[in-house]
C-alpha cells in the first residue's frame, strides 16, 4: 500500500463515507472552493491505478467504490507514523501526547485503563 496525497485522501474520505458514487457525487461532498471535474476525475484515476478504488461501468457512466477500507488505511498510516516518528515505541507516543499535546489527566487515566483492559485480554 502506498501513502495518499492530500487530494487523494480527500477523495478517499468521501468515498468511504458514501460507499460508492460518480465523480459528481464526490465533488458534491467537497467543501468550497470545489476543484474542477477533470481534477477530481484525474485523482480518481490515480487512486484506481494505486489499487485503492475500482469502478463498475453502467453504459458510459462509471460508479467508483473503495476496495481498500478506511481501517486498512488507518492501520497503514498509523504504522508509518509509529515507525518514522516514534521508533515503534508506544511509550514514546504516549509521552509525546502527554508532553506536547497537553493530554489532561482524565484522558491519560482513560488511556491507562484501556491499556490494562487490553493487557488482561491477552
Amino acid at each position: 500500500m502506498r501513502e495518499l496525497t492530500k487530494a487523494e485522501e480527500q477523495v478517499m474520505l468521501i468515498l468511504w463515507e458514501i460507499k460508492e458514487g460518480l465523480v459528481k457525487d464526490v465533488i458534491d461532498k467537497m467543501t468550497p472552493p470545489k476543484p474542477a471535474y477533470n481534477t477530481v476525475s484525474t485523482v480518481i484515476r490515480v487512486l484506481e491505478g494505486k489499487g485503492f478504488i475500482d469502478h463498475k461501468a453502467i453504459g458510459n457512466t462509471h460508479i467508483y467504490f473503495p476496495i481498500i477500507t478506511e481501517d486498512e488505511y488507518k492501520h497503514f498510516a498509523f504504522d508509518k507514523v509509529m515507525n518514522n516518528y516514534f521508533e515503534n515505541s508506544y511509550q514514546s507516543l504516549v509521552s509525546f501526547l502527554v508532553k506536547e499535546k497537553n493530554m489532561d489527566m482524565d484522558e491519560l487515566d482513560e488511556l491507562i485503563q484501556l491499556a490494562e483492559k487490553l493487557k488482561n485480554k491477552k
